[in-house]
């Protein structure tokens, strides 16, 4: 696989890359130099907004990468987001505030779908534009989103030095079209104010060093959580006697999760050793659910703590905090008041500084070097140093701020609609469809299914004439029945006569034999439809479909065995068959809602107690 296609190939992991656009400074060093400093005062601009971010798995990163290949000298970092995409999405935000605030550079970003910000605005894309042909198109400049346009290569993308290039020749011609702009703005909008969003606080009753050290590192809760989430036997072995975090006495804190790491917490059901000391009150117990929060962050941290090769140490710690890159780094937040006025050495100064550690070992030593402390050897070398003070958690209990409502994690449809306008584009509901607006939609929806009819279908799959963007249609049981009379009632004396003309014009443009045997041919068929007809009359799959007196005659007419009862009433069985397939998917997806969405016919949901068969009465 050509690397300059396909940078990321892990599930899960989001890959960026910032180039310079300029060919300056030519020299290696040079620009080894150059880099570096953006790289400082990159994360320096950022770490506002990064310090007290909380990552599922892994945080934003950037670490220096020499030239290799066409690839030049630039900077590069990969986050592993794992059940959380929006971490992923929050780094396109920063890239794009990156590149708007450093014009000097033009950012890259791909997951292993490859293009997903073209992924976001397939709908709007050109008809050009595959994922053979987009190889180092997509870029952000300036904080806009540009496209090198086919023109530039048709067939396959550009080389990397030739985007760039473009890049710092026209700067503000390769922008991409306000649709496609739209679309992955909305994924980023409103950042950083989102963050809190996405963010969840809940009481939980931890050991008195867990409340404090999640008091002095907030971020610390994540690896914990995924510690628990991703247990195994092995792992729980080390939680029957709790060297580390013993249950007594503990104390309740208001923790912040994101809604992610909370519903990972929530969702699983487990009870403690009993040997371990941690018990559970009765579930009608007020503070059940913090009761049950805490044991399970308890296990977490004491599993991160017991894995083999971590070990207390401060060595290592003061090994990551020496040497010009933290000594920068620290330059830098100072010269953009990242300590907001405080004196050096105060309580508010000290715990600042505290979080751009952390930030530093998880956004830059661990990029850099081999010597990054893992979660575990983090946690313990904390508690060495931290001071843990039971009077002061145990005043903050008794004033804490009220937990958030978790209802969120119950959707109902309402709801579950509402984000999916919201991720189509629609800002608000349709409003209700009146009668002449049935009308006028009947002949929009007739269109639409002979447009759907008449596409060639590739092996790209079939084009549909209806998009997401548009409004959806309102379905009323008659008019549909109706359109579908007009559409398909077609008189069967008529279609023999045109088959037969057809035929007949057919024999008369092909040669004798051709003719003979596409006649043989066509006899074979209608023997083959014989047999089959005279078989299905020994079933009793005739009497299965509704017959047009069946539905006029009055209940006590009975016809007689073997009576015609009637002809089939085609349109009638469609729409009930349809209406009955769409019911049993019981509110899921399914074909019969996919095929009628495709056709922008939007049915309401299912009534309780109401047939088909009463709704086409």
């Amino acid at each position: 696989m050509d690397e300059n296609r396909k940078f990321a190939v892990v599930e899960d992991v989001v890959q960026y890359h910032l180039f310079l656009v300029s060919e300056e400074p030519s020299g290696s060093e040079q620009r080894r130099q150059t880099l570096q400093q953006l790289l400082e005062q990159i994360l320096a601009r950022l770490a506002s907004t990064l310090v007290p971010y909380i990552w599922q798995n892994q945080a934003f990163n950037l670490k220096y990468e020499a030239a290799k290949g066409d690839k030049p000298a630039h900077l590069s970092g990969a986050t592993n987001f794992g059940d959380n995409v929006e971490d992923e999405w929050f780094i396109v935000y920063l890239l794009q505030q990156t590149t708007k605030e450093f014009p000097e550079l033009a950012a890259r970003v791909e997951d292993n779908d490859g293009e997903f910000l073209l992924i976001e605005a397939a709908e709007v894309l050109p008809k050009w534009m595959t994922p053979e042909n987009s190889s180092n198109r997509v870029f952000f400049h300036c904080g806009e989103l540009c496209i090198i346009p086919a023109a530039q290569d048709p067939d396959h993308g550009p080389t990397l030095s030739q985007a760039l290039q473009l890049l710092s020749l026209h700067p503000g011609k390769f922008l991409a079209a306000p649709c496609i702009r739209d679309a992955v703005s909305r994924r980023i909008s409103r950042y950083p104010e989102k963050i809190q969003h996405f963010l969840h606080r809940a009481y939980c009753y931890l050991p008195m060093n867990i409340a404090a050290l999640l008091k002095k590192c907030p971020q610390l809760v994540a690896p914990a959580v995924q510690a628990f989430y991703l247990r195994d036997p092995i792992d729980l072995q080390a939680c029957v006697t709790f060297h580390n975090f013993p249950p007594e006495p503990r104390v309740l804190s208001l923790v912040t999760f994101t809604k992610c790491l909370y519903a990972q917490l929530m969702q699983q059901r487990f009870l403690p050793d009993r040997r371990s000391g941690y018990s559970l009150p009765s579930p009608s117990h007020t503070h059940y659910k913090a009761h049950e929060l805490g044991m399970k962050l308890a296990h977490g941290f004491e599993i991160l703590c017991t894995r083999p090769g971590v070990h207390a140490t401060s060595a290592s710690t003061r090994q990551i905090l020496q040497g010009p890159l933290w000594d920068g780094f620290l330059r830098s937040l100072q010269k953009n008041d990242y300590f907001k006025g405080e004196l050096e050495g105060s309580v508010k100064y000290m715990d600042l500084l505290q979080q751009a550690e952390t930030f530093f070992k998880q956004s830059v030593v661990k990029s850099e070097s081999s010597i990054a402390l893992s979660p575990g050897e983090e946690i313990l070398s904390v508690l060495q140093m931290m001071q843990v003070n039971k009077q002061e958690l145990m005043e903050e209990e008794a004033v804490l701020a009220p937990e958030d409502d978790d209802s969120w994690l119950e959707l109902s449809p309402t709801q579950l609609e509402h984000i999916l306008q919201e991720v189509t584009g629609s800002k608000e509901m349709p409003p209700p469809v009146t009668k002449d607006e049935q009308m006028c939609d009947l002949t929009e929806m007739t269109q639409s299914m002979k447009a759907f009819i008449s596409k060639v279908s590739v092996h790209e799959g079939a084009e549909m004439p209806w998009t997401a963007s548009q409004a959806p249609v309102s379905f009323d049981v008659d008019c549909f029945t109706s359109a579908l009379n007009r559409i398909l009632k077609v008189d069967p004396e008529e279609l023999d006569s045109e088959d037969e003309e057809e035929d007949s014009d057919f024999l008369d443009s092909e040669e004798e034999g051709g003719a003979a045997v596409l006649a043989e041919s066509m006899e074979s068929l209608r023997s083959y439809m014989e047999a089959m007809d005279q078989e299905l009359a020994c079933t009793n799959i005739g009497k299965s479909f509704t017959r047009k007196q069946e539905l006029n005659a009055p209940e006590k007419a009975v016809p007689e065995e073997g009576a015609d009862s009637g002809t089939v009433d085609v349109d009638l069985n469609l729409v009930t068959n349809l209406l009955e397939s769409y019911s049993s998917q019981a509110g899921l997806a399914g074909p019969a809602s996919n095929l009628l969405l495709s056709m922008g016919v939007r049915l309401p949901d299912a009534e309780p107690e109401t047939s088909s068969s009463k709704a086409i009465d």
